[in-house]
């Protein structure tokens, strides 16, 4: 049940998810695991919006519309994500992101 844990706790589990991403994100030298970290970013704000609507306005579910929007427009990135890279591995053989760098156009 969702009060047996504080807001507190839960802000600060998605949080560190949030921050996990970001040092992700910016560390990673492979396209997928860049995309990977996009999600967790994307889907710690999903939680944050389900749990703070819940808190502050537990009758109405504006919270949760934003959410299916998230998660609708997450998945359509992946999508459009995932043939870019698979392009880009038919092109240059690899996913790295030095190699699509030096990729010439």
């Amino acid at each position: 049940m969702i009060h047996d844990v504080s807001l507190y706790e839960i802000l600060t589990v998605t949080s560190i998810l949030f921050f996990i991403g970001i040092y992700g994100f910016i560390t990673r030298k492979n396209l997928i695991s860049i995309l990977i970290s996009i999600e967790l970013l994307l889907n710690a704000s999903v939680v944050n919006f389900v749990v703070i609507n819940k808190y502050l306005y537990p009758d109405v579910l504006q919270g949760v519309v934003f959410s299916i929007f998230i998660i609708a427009v997450a998945a359509a990135e992946t999508a459009l994500a995932v043939g870019i890279i698979i392009n880009l591995y038919r092109q240059i053989s690899s996913v790295e992101v030095k190699d699509v760098e030096t990729m010439k156009y």
